[in-house]
Formats: structure tokens, C-alpha cells, sequence
């Protein structure tokens, strides 16, 4: 038997974000109004990887997107639920990538 999750909201959600859509299939915004972040996460045995983070569309898109992010950095990674991961510290390559491409992006974090 699975346990429900104590919130009891019933699995409403909400966001203050106007751009999010909370259909099941959004629609991907054009890159001029993505707006996405970049950070550096360090996990346990002092490995690194960069993260994407804010893309609002298709998971097909943000696919797309981490596949060729990945090509770019040369590195492997994945891409779902909105967050692009790649293995290592790419913050320059991705953020010079991605303002090639269009899209409004910033380093965030330290």
C-alpha cells in the first residue's frame, strides 16, 4: 500500500513563476524569454557537476538541449524534469553556449 504524502493539498500546485504552465504537455518558450541558471553542485567524493536549471517546455526540448550542451562540453550528463546535468565544472562553455544559442542565462551561486 502506498503512503500519501502528508501535505494534503492533494497534488495542487503552485507557483509564482507566470511562465510555468501546469499542463502536462507545455509548450517550450522561445530562448529570448527562457530564462536559466547555471550552477555548480559538488556531491559526495569530491565530484562536481554543472546544472541547468529554469527551462520551461517539452521534456523533447530540454533533450535536445542537454544533448547538445553535452556535445559542446564533451562530458556526459542528463537532462529531465526541467534541469539539464552535466559531469564536471562547464559553467563557461555552458553559459558562452547558451548565449550564443539565445537564450537568457546567468552563473547563480558561488
Amino acid at each position: 500500500m502506498k503512503k500519501r504524502p502528508a501535505s494534503g493539498m492533494g497534488g495542487l500546485v503552485y507557483s509564482t513563476n507566470r511562465g510555468v504552465s501546469t499542463a502536462s504537455n507545455p509548450t517550450t518558450l522561445p530562448p529570448q524569454q527562457q530564462d536559466l541558471r547555471i550552477h555548480l553542485d559538488r556531491l559526495g567524493g569530491n565530484k562536481v557537476v554543472t546544472r541547468v536549471v529554469g527551462f520551461i517546455g517539452k521534456e523533447a526540448d530540454l533533450q535536445e538541449l542537454g544533448r547538445a550542451l553535452k556535445q559542446k562540453c564533451g562530458v556526459g550528463g542528463n537532462a529531465k524534469d526541467g534541469v539539464v546535468l552535466l559531469q564536471g565544472d562547464h559553467r563557461e562553455k555552458v553559459l558562452a553556449y547558451l548565449a550564443d544559442a539565445g537564450y537568457k542565462a546567468k552563473r547563480s551561486g558561488g
